[in-house]
């Protein structure tokens, strides 16, 4: 595995989502030649989407050859607040400080797992578990007052739970294949092979 401590391996945009207390490192390669870093300043722009309280944080980028690179230590990124964020890339003219956005998108600032003690499991399967125990009479009241596009899971119809079960739990075995991949395993994924009238089943096909 690649050192991800040496910029040389920094991945070259920003990742989809990053660990609060991590050291969160990437590179910008595609406006250095450009915007060159001598005489121009690359910023980030965080926002954090239906917080409680306003999270804004800038982060700039320092030069790298003709690229721009972003390093953020662990110290740093662990008083960050954990959620969805929306982020502005920028670059400002130092000449003049005239500003013009050349990028956006979305991140996810995930649970410092060393430190929270709350559930790290995914929105997927936080409803589909929700969904099972509304379905088994065995919700907590948390679960039964959550919803799904505005609707209550405790006022759903059976019909309309088992719709939303087979939704996240699809969505679920999703997520979990991707990180089989991620980790270097195989996906988990089966090949059928029929022999007269023989098949391969899937046990999970009647979970």
């Amino acid at each position: 595995m690649a050192n991800l401590f040496d910029s040389a391996n920094y991945p070259t945009s920003i990742p989809t989502e990053l660990k609060i207390g991590d050291f969160w490192a990437w590179k910008n390669t595609d406006l250095g030649s450009d915007y060159s870093n001598s005489t121009h300043t690359l910023t980030y722009e965080f926002n954090l989407i239906d917080g409680s309280s306003p999270s804004n944080i800038t982060v700039t980028a320092t030069a790298d050859g003709d690229d721009y690179k972003v390093e953020i230590a662990s110290t740093t990124t662990a008083g960050y607040t954990k959620g969805q964020y929306n982020y502005v890339v920028n670059i400002t003219k130092n000449s003049n400080s005239n500003r013009i956005k050349v990028g956006e998108g979305f991140i996810e600032f995930q649970d410092n797992y060393a430190t929270t003690t709350a559930s790290v499991r995914s929105h997927a399967k936080k409803i589909l578990d929700a969904v099972e125990a509304v379905l088994e009479n065995r919700a907590s009241m948390d679960q039964s007052s959550m919803s799904i596009a505005g609707r209550s899971l405790s006022r759903m119809s059976i019909g309309d739970l088992l719709e939303f079960r087979n939704y996240y739990k699809t969505e679920y075995q999703n997520e979990l294949k991707m990180q089989r991949i991620k980790n270097g395993r195989a996906s988990g994924n089966q090949i059928r092979v029929l022999f007269g009238n023989q098949k391969t089943i899937n046990p999970t096909d009647y979970s």
